[in-house]
Formats: C-alpha cells, structure tokens, sequence
C-alpha cells in the first residue's frame, strides 16, 4: 500500500498586478487631463469691480506690483523678457488667455507694456484681474 506524501500547503496569496495596473492607468489618466496652472508667483492688491466674473480657463497669470515689479511664473521679470517667458509658457502649455493681476496702486504705462508684450506674443485676449 502506497503512502500519499504531504508537501507543506503554500499560505494564499493575493495577485496584486491587476489591482496596480489599475492605479497606474489611473495615475496616468489624471496626469494627461489636468490642467496646469501657471501663476505669477505673488499676491497683489486688486482693484474693486462690481461686474468683475471668473474665468473658467485661466492658465497664465502675470502679476504687476505697486512698485512696478513685473512677475510670471513665479518669479520676477523685465518688462521686455514678458514677451520671450510667454512664448515658453505658450509652447509648454497652449491657451487663448492671460490674465494680468495689476496691483490697484500699479502704474498705468508699466501694465500697458505688459499688454503690448502679451499681443506681441501672439494673444489677443488680455482679462485685468479685479476683486468682486
């Protein structure tokens, strides 16, 4: 008579790559849908405006401080470079709008320049942030 010989039964195990195939579908899923906004980098006193509205594609932002300090994505620029930063950010990420956040104490030539380097840059569409 022949003996069954019992072999150590292997504890159960939960195959996991399907699970991780999963999140990693949906983590890439989530990277190419969002929209990354650009801001300007800094926090500007804006004027009052009672027919102020928001934006729902608001990408690019350039901040004009009281003291004329021009600022995009983040860091300070000249007014001539607004141009040249905005033609990267323009090849980066493609949009129909910029919106300047000018400081309510701004100089009004220095936010002019800004606008004309911004339709030298190939867009014709400029919204002036305002408080609601």
């Amino acid at each position: 008579m022949a003996r069954k010989v019992r072999t150590e039964e292997e504890d159960a195990a939960i195959d996991m790559t399907p699970m991780l195939d999963i999140v990693f579908i949906m983590l890439i899923f989530f990277i190419v849908t969002t929209v990354f906004v650009k801001e300007a980098g800094i926090e500007v006193n804006k004027p009052d405006a009672s027919r102020a509205f928001l934006h729902k594609n608001a990408n690019i932002f350039i901040a004009i401080t009281e003291d004329g300090n021009v600022w995009l994505d983040k860091r300070e620029v000249s007014v001539d470079s607004v141009r040249a930063n905005l033609e990267r950010l323009l090849t980066e990420q493609p949009t129909d709008y910029v919106f300047i956040q000018a400081d309510i104490k701004a100089k009004h030539g220095v936010v002019v320049e800004v606008m004309d380097q911004v339709k030298a840059a190939g867009i014709d569409r400029v919204a002036v942030a305002a408080r609601n």
